[in-house]
This record gives structure tokens, C-alpha cells and sequence, in this order.
């Protein structure tokens, strides 16, 4: 069978049967993005998602008990947290570990978010302002470490803030995104960030995803490196151009839920 005949009669309706079955409601509950769901404010969202999404790596339930804890920590307000706090307001975080990010990590990223949000106008603007140069999401990762590390930090926090340009598949700045910008009525994505396009979006790839997405010839490339990002998102355009990244649900939940 011909590429375009397997990808438009039986891959497509396969995937597009199971995104319209975990881009549902009942995801956000086992999923990280249950923690930003807590709140209403936009900045609250962005701060919320952005620190559970660093830490969105091992199982998933304490990945979302430590996002809560991030969240009882600021008192629930992560953005006043964020724009007010000092020094000595870090006291109760000194125990904070989610596997190899730790203490001195959170201390760097909330000093670096602080930075964001008081000089230059927030998470949004540091993301879009890159990408709306190029039209290219790797531009807007790449603008976006330039401001989060223009303050002093540790060379060994910057494993924990992927880099695409060194390869990475930036696997959690690409979920971070989607939540940001997707938009639909399912009700799980947020859709807070107007001046990216979906369609621009490139699909979340871990071991779950690239797993099933090589199975079903999405994917041959055998790292997990933006180059496989690159390959895998291209022939999800082939798909549904306006929205590649929906099948993100598919495919992960193909793997993680159907093994």
C-alpha cells in the first residue's frame, strides 16, 4: 500500500479515533496538567504549568503530588509568589527534590521566572516575541533560554531547561506549549497563547510516544532527538495541518494506557 493510502484510510482514522478518546476531561486527572487546571488566572496557569512541566519526568503521580506541593508551598498563589518573594521566602523549599532537580534548581528557576515576569512581561512574551521572527517553535525555545538564563545560575540546573540546539527533543517545553496554545472544546488544553499558531506546534516525544509512533511507521529515526521531533511532527502535518499535536494524545496514551 501506498504511503498516502496508509497514512489517509487507516492511520489517520485510527488516531483520530483514539485523541478524540483521551482528549477528554477524564485525562486531566492521572496527567501533569491537572496542577495548572487548579487555577483561573492566566499567570497562574503559565507559572503553574511551566514548573510542573520541568518537572514532568518519572511516575506520574509524583510528578503531579510535587507539583501540588510547589503550589502549597506559594500559598497557591504562584504568581504573586513569583513577583514578591525574597531570600527568606525560600526557607520551606529547602527540602524540595524531584529526582535530580533540586533545591538549588527550584531557587534558580524561581529567581529566573521573577526575572521574566518583572522585566519582561511574562512567559508568553518570552516564547512568542522569538518565535513570531522566524515562525519556527525552536526559535522560540531558543529566545526564551536566552532571557531565562540572563541572570547567574549553576551550570548543572541547565540540564534541567532542554536545549534543541544541542539536540534535545525538548520533550517538556513542547507539552508546556501545547497546553499553552492549543485550543478545542475538549476541555483540556488551556489556549491562553494567541500569537502561536497550533499548526506550528511540534509533538512531545518520549519513550511512550516514540514507541508507538515507530510502530506505526510515523517515526524511523531511532533517537529521541529533535530530529526525530522534526521527522515525527512533519508526518503528523501530513494528518491534520492545522493541529498535528492532537495526536499527542494518541500516541501517548497508545503507549502509557494500551502499552
Amino acid at each position: 500500500m501506498e504511503q498516502s493510502a496508509y497514512l489517509n484510510h487507516i492511520l489517520k482514522p485510527l488516531l483520530d479515533e483514539k485523541a478524540a478518546f483521551y482528549n477528554r476531561p477524564f485525562f486531566i486527572e492521572t496527567d501533569p496538567i491537572s496542577v495548572p487546571r487548579r487555577f483561573s488566572r492566566k499567570e497562574d496557569i503559565e507559572i503553574a504549568g511551566f514548573l510542573v512541566a520541568t518537572i514532568a519526568w518519572g511516575q506520574r503521580k509524583t510528578i503531579i503530588d510535587n507539583g501540588f506541593r510547589l503550589m502549597e508551598l506559594m500559598d497557591w498563589q504562584p504568581t504573586d509568589f513569583v513577583k514578591n518573594f525574597s531570600e527568606k521566602d525560600l526557607k520551606p523549599f529547602i527540602g524540595f527534590v524531584h529526582r535530580t532537580f533540586n533545591f538549588s534548581d527550584l531557587e534558580f528557576f524561581l529567581f529566573s521566572l521573577k526575572n521574566i515576569y518583572q522585566e519582561h512581561g511574562g512567559l508568553e512574551q518570552c516564547f512568542t516575541k522569538p518565535y513570531l521572527d522566524t515562525g519556527y517553535i525552536k526559535d522560540g525555545i531558543a529566545g526564551f533560554r536566552k532571557v531565562f538564563i540572563e541572570i547567574l545560575y549553576s551550570p548543572r540546573t541547565l540540564k534541567h531547561l532542554s536545549d534543541p540546539d544541542s539536540g534535545s527533543s525538548a520533550k517538556r517545553l513542547n507539552m508546556f506549549l501545547r497546553w499553552m496554545v492549543r485550543k478545542d472544546n475538549a476541555g483540556v488544553d488551556f489556549g491562553l497563547w494567541k500569537g502561536i499558531s497550533p499548526a506550528h506546534l511540534y509533538c512531545p516525544l518520549d519513550l511512550h510516544s516514540g514507541r508507538v509512533a515507530r510502530m506505526l511507521g510515523l517515526l524511523k529515526r531511532k533517537q529521541n532527538d529533535w530530529k526525530a521531533v522534526e521527522e515525527l511532527t512533519a508526518n503528523l502535518r501530513k494528518l491534520n495541518p492545522e493541529d498535528p499535536v492532537l495526536y499527542d494524545f494518541a500516541l501517548f496514551g497508545m503507549g502509557v494506557f494500551e502499552k
